[in-house]
């Protein structure tokens, strides 16, 4: 007879619960615009990839304001100037 006690199977290791709201890159392709303004909004989406979902808002909201500055600024900038009217002679 023998006294040794069988060794128990090594303990499986558990896979994480997938969590829906874990970081997760999107993979948003992001095609540069040529205006350094709006491609540094469009970058910062890539910061959302990297919180869980609940600091996504943050992120969005950033970026959002970003955009909405580039194109008020496109609003603040002097057209070409105005051609000078003819002279007109009044009599």
């Amino acid at each position: 007879m023998d006294d040794a006690v069988p060794e128990a199977p090594p303990a499986a290791e558990e896979e994480p619960a997938h969590d829906p709201a874990a970081p997760a890159p999107l993979n948003v392709p992001r095609t540069p615009t040529g205006d350094a303004d709006v491609d540094a909004a469009l970058g910062r989406l890539g910061d959302a990839d990297h919180l869980a979902t609940d600091g996504h808002m943050e992120v969005y909201e950033d970026v959002h304001r970003g955009l909405r500055d580039a194109l008020t600024a496109l609003d603040a900038r002097p057209g070409p100037p105005v051609p000078p009217r003819p002279y007109e002679h009044r009599s």
